[in-house]
């Protein structure tokens, strides 16, 4: 081989080692994206995105565009529930309590499917008494059952009793939402406190 065909070759093979190299500090630029693993059930594509226009408190109205940004946990029900409901709202408060600084971008929204008794200032009080990133909200009748059937919540409210006391029977599921407000899961009484933990955290982690 020629001196000249030598150095052509050298230069060849210097090129490629930095092509390669310049590949590599390319590669370990790049974010590593670590597969997500779900423990709840996903509802992706089965519910539309969160939107509603509810009232936390007198004279003053919120919407779904106000939690933009932020996890959302929808959870429909009642105030005077005996059960089901302050159960579920305090198994609620205790995951945000054990999420620490990542419960700062989750919103636990509880609306009321009893507009008739819970007020919106009882019914935003009575919310936050199980955390403070609950947000108790209310609206019209035709609105509350516009927004459940938005998202296939049934609900009935049972024949009063005598002294006009009476319970409404509703779906006990906790519906999470994205920061995009996209439906992603779905909570059940049944859900490990530690499987809620973990879902929310990834959801907390992706950035809109």
């Amino acid at each position: 081989m020629t001196g000249a065909n030598l150095k052509h070759v050298c230069w060849r093979g210097r090129a490629v080692s930095m092509l390669l190299f310049a590949l590599v500090l390319l590669a370990g630029c790049q974010p590593r994206e670590t597969a997500q693993t779900w423990e709840l059930t996903e509802i992706d594509s089965f519910l539309p995105d969160l939107e509603f226009t509810l009232q936390p408190g007198a004279a003053k109205t919120v919407t779904a565009a106000d939690f933009h940004g932020e996890v959302v946990l929808l959870y429909f029900g009642y105030m005077h529930c005996p059960d089901v409901c302050p159960m579920t709202l305090a198994r609620m408060g205790g995951v945000l309590r054990e999420m620490g600084e990542d419960a700062s971008d989750v919103r636990l929204v509880f609306v009321s499917v009893d507009p008739a008794r819970d007020a919106p200032v009882q019914l935003q009080a009575y919310a936050q008494a199980f955390s403070p990133r609950a947000i108790g909200l209310t609206g019209t009748p035709a609105g509350i059952e516009a927004m459940a059937k938005r998202y296939r919540v049934a609900y009935q409210a049972e024949a009063p009793d005598s002294l006009g006391n009476y319970e409404v029977m509703h779906a006990k599921a906790v519906y999470v939402f994205d920061r995009e407000g996209r439906a992603r899961l779905i909570i059940d009484d049944t859900d490990p406190p530690e499987a809620i933990i973990h879902d929310l955290r990834q959801l907390v982690a992706e950035h809109p």
